[in-house]
């Protein structure tokens, strides 16, 4: 039976076999990781920035294509009403609250449109509380960035004790309806950069990825060609065993 096994042309058959079936593997896997792909958020066309007037509004939630918007807005800042951020990344998309504790501050300034309604706006970051890059810029401002919308109040772990006056955790547009009371705040704020402040980092829109069914099937078709490939291996093996099984008796018989 060895002698079977390793005869030339079964030597070469197992090696046919093993190419087939790495190669079958391979492409099934490349095919899964394409359809895990597909199923991720990517980056979507970036349009022309517009105002911040007509994505975010009192009382009304920001639609989700608006989220990473580019936005503009005209107005002045309300200096009095300034806030910092706590515990806080020069990034958006990084962790804040307990898991940042002391890295930094968002400064967070109210910008007052001609409608006399707010905005909030994160003008960028600074690394400790009295950093004198946090004075407000005074007069008429035009401001560029990217629209954001508000933050849960849970969606970090607060600090035991709260924070400092002056400071919150999150930008809540809930929480600061109530600090800036009396106040018509618009919905979200947005990320817009200041000279002086370290700008915070803010991806453009993304939409979610559309799985490809179509290229799960083939993974799975490519991984069913490799089990028939073994299916016939082992009938090609257990045909020439046979073979050489019945070849040997016959010879044995004849001599008999």
């Amino acid at each position: 039976m060895l002698r079977t096994l390793l005869s030339p042309r079964m030597l070469g058959l197992h090696l046919l076999v093993i190419g087939v079936l790495v190669s079958f593997i391979l492409l099934g896997r490349w095919q899964l990781g394409v359809f895990e792909e597909s199923g991720k958020p990517h980056a979507s066309v970036d349009p022309a920035p517009v105002a911040v007037e007509t994505l975010s509004r009192v009382g009304a939630q920001i639609e989700g294509p608006a989220v990473g918007r580019q936005v503009t807005a005209s107005g002045s800042y309300d200096a009095a009403r300034q806030l910092l951020v706590a515990d806080r990344r020069p990034d958006v998309a990084a962790p804040g609250g307990n898991v940042s504790r002391g890295e930094g501050y968002w400064v967070l300034t109210p910008l007052v449109l001609p409608d006399d309604t707010m905005v909030p706006v994160v003008r960028g970051w600074v690394p400790k509380a009295d950093d004198p890059a946090i004075a407000v810029p005074a007069g008429q401002v035009t401001v560029s960035g990217r629209l954001r919308a508000p933050e849960g109040t849970d969606s970090v772990q607060r600090r035991a004790g709260g924070v400092p006056a002056g400071q919150v955790q999150t930008v809540s547009t809930a929480e600061l309806i109530n600090l800036w009371r009396g106040e018509k705040v618009r919905n979200g704020f947005v990320v817009a950069p200041t000279p002086g402040l370290t700008p915070v980092k803010v991806a453009p829109p993304v939409t979610g990825g559309t799985l490809t069914w179509r290229n799960l099937a083939y993974a799975a078709n490519w991984w069913i060609f490799a089990g028939f490939a073994v299916f016939m291996w082992f009938h090609f093996v257990r045909d020439a065993v046979r073979s050489s099984s019945a070849s040997k008796s016959s010879e044995v018989a004849l001599e008999g």
